[in-house]
Order: structure tokens, then sequence, then C-alpha cells
């Protein structure tokens, strides 16, 4: 019974910001697969008020699809 819940697999991935869009969503090229995928931000950068600004090096979990994802952290 070491099997995770589907929430907690988490796949982490590191992009850069390429375009700010409205409603504190993004687009971002993930270094990897040199895709670009649209995110938004976590609720706590949302409270801390982290300011993301294109050419920023981010940290993205990707979502199941793996065209959505949410920003987690400001490398």
């Amino acid at each position: 019974m070491n099997d995770l819940n589907p929430k907690e697999k988490k796949n982490l991935q590191e992009g850069i910001i390429t375009e700010a869009l409205p409603s504190a969503t993004f687009k971002v090229k993930l270094k990897d697969f040199d895709q670009e995928i649209l995110a938004h931000l976590s609720g706590k950068m949302r409270i801390n008020y982290i300011r993301i600004l294109p050419g920023d090096r981010v940290l993205v979990e990707v979502g199941i699809d793996g065209r959505r994802g949410r920003i987690t952290r400001r490398l």
C-alpha cells in the first residue's frame, strides 16, 4: 500500500516564462521538452505577492494532459 494518491504525484519541470497573460496566467517554455504550456500562479505565490516577469526561471507542476500547469516556485 505504498501507492501514491493521484493528487500526490507531481510532475515538476523547470521552465522559462515567455509571455505574461491576464489573470496571473503565463506561457512557459519547458526546459526538457522544448514545449510551451499555459500555467497559472499557485495560491501561495499570489498571497505573498511574488512577481513573475518574462524571462524568469520557474518550477512548474505539469498536469496530466501536459498542456497546462501551476507555477509553484521562482528560481
